[in-house]
């Protein structure tokens, strides 16, 4: 089972991929939510300027965030300055639209959008828009056609899954691949504990709670109404509510999404009085060990661990030594 990391592009990601190749990492995998993190293609071309060995990656990349032109020729860019290195997910964008006040893509949408894509790397003719398209890039400006990069779709429910089989690569989740896939990546989140440290410990919460607070924030977005039944809900709401007027209150909500925690998260966490039940992987390291072991076991060919908050060096560190290191 290969063992990668993901994080928000911006200014660590530099110096984590580095760290995270020098560990022995197998990718780097980069958010992409434009109103939320810097831009995704540009700090994986500094990571390919950067690193040698390390594969990079997009998790994931969001079909109406950029012309499908756009990213066809984002990725012959990094594919130039990193060989056999890039494998592209995609998703049909939850944050990434919800951030933006709307709903997630549809399927019909996402799986059009990766057929012209993968049309476009292909070098072939593709109808976008009522019109014809191709990458007619002279060889002297980008890589010649076909372009081979790993397309992946992050998908769970039945028609996610169907054409995730017909058309993509792999697939990537929060969980065990739900079928067999030849590459399934399980993305998990959590901190592994210093040798007898408390999980309710400061720099726990810190390192972890952006990721638990994601329970609100996904309850907002599908059932505004029942935030209040959530531990420590109505006092998040409440926040939310004091912070924005109506109409911007997604914004509210989002910020910080999964790095840091914002005044509204504390506030709910708060509320748990030091006991918080965390819903990652948050324990020592035998125990984050043995958890790896059951995803290999359950079909996962590539686990990719996603940290939070602001030393993703040492979060980096303690799950390499952890899993990684371990010939899991």
């Amino acid at each position: 089972m290969k063992i990668s990391i993901a994080c928000a592009p911006g200014p660590q990601t530099r110096a984590l991929a580095e760290r995270a190749e020098a560990l022995g990492y197998d990718r780097i995998w980069l958010f992409d939510s434009a109103a939320l993190y810097e831009d995704v293609f540009i700090h994986l071309a500094q990571i390919a300027e950067a690193t040698s060995r390390i594969g990079l990656g997009t998790s994931v990349l969001v079909p109406n965030l950029r012309h499908v032109m756009t990213t066809a020729s984002a990725i012959a860019t990094v594919a130039r300055l990193a060989p056999g290195r890039l494998a592209c997910a995609f998703g049909t964008g939850f944050t990434a639209r919800a951030v933006l006040g709307q709903k997630a893509l549809s399927w019909k949408f996402t799986r059009t959008y990766l057929e012209q894509l993968r049309g476009l790397l292909a070098g072939r003719v593709v109808e976008i828009e009522g019109r014809p398209c191709q990458m007619i890039h002279r060889p002297e400006l980008a890589l010649p056609r076909p372009i081979d990069v790993p397309l992946l779709l992050s998908a769970f429910g039945p028609n996610g899954l169907a054409i995730t089989r017909e058309i993509a690569d792999g697939w990537m989740g929060f969980a065990a691949p739900p079928e067999r896939f030849d590459w399934a990546v399980q993305m998990v989140t959590g901190t592994v504990l210093d040798p007898g440290e408390s999980p309710q410990s400061e720099r726990v919460v810190e390192a972890f709670g952006p990721w638990q607070v994601g329970m609100y924030h996904a309850t907002w977005e599908w059932n505004p109404a029942a935030v209040p039944s959530l531990p420590g809900g109505q006092v998040w709401l409440d926040a939310i509510a004091a912070e924005r007027p109506e109409r911007e209150r997604h914004l509210a909500v989002h910020r910080g999404h999964v790095t840091h925690l914002s005044q509204a998260d504390r506030k709910a966490l708060a509320t748990f009085g030091g006991q918080i039940p965390w819903n990652g992987w948050v324990d020592e390291a035998e125990a984050i060990r043995a958890r790896a072991r059951q995803a290999k076991a359950a079909g996962t060919t590539e686990l990719l661990f996603v940290p939070s908050g602001d030393d993703l060096e040492r979060e980096a560190e303690a799950f390499f030594e952890a899993v990684g290191s371990a010939g899991i």
